[in-house]
């Protein structure tokens, strides 16, 4: 019998809903006008890339490509934003960042 838990996909289904839960709940705030279905679909997305990557080239290759993703990410919230006169943290002042993303200010 095999102990070891973590040698199938359901790990990498796991990590990658962990990775969106946090996401959502320390930076939700600048999805807040993105329609809920786009937001699923990026979930499924995902999920279904890393477990195909995991499946066909390894874990490796499934948990490198999620490592790579968190760099685009980084750069965003860290740099870019901030270059905009955007708190990379909180998406504020929310009526420069929602003029960036193209919304229509409910404020």
């Amino acid at each position: 019998m095999d102990l070891n838990v973590t040698n199938n996909l359901w790990f990498e289904i796991a990590l990658v809903g962990i990775i969106f839960t946090f996401g959502n709940i320390l930076f939700g705030h600048f999805e807040v006008n993105t329609p809920k279905w786009k937001r699923i679909m990026k979930f499924i997305f995902f999920t279904v890339a890393v477990c195909v990557l995991s499946y066909h080239f390894g874990r490796e290759a499934g948990l490198s490509f999620l490592g790579l993703l968190l760099l685009p990410v980084i750069y965003i919230h860290a740099v870019w934003l901030p270059k905009k006169g955007i708190n990379g943290w909180t998406a504020e002042p929310k009526e420069k960042y929602y003029k960036l993303r193209g919304w229509e200010n409910k404020l």
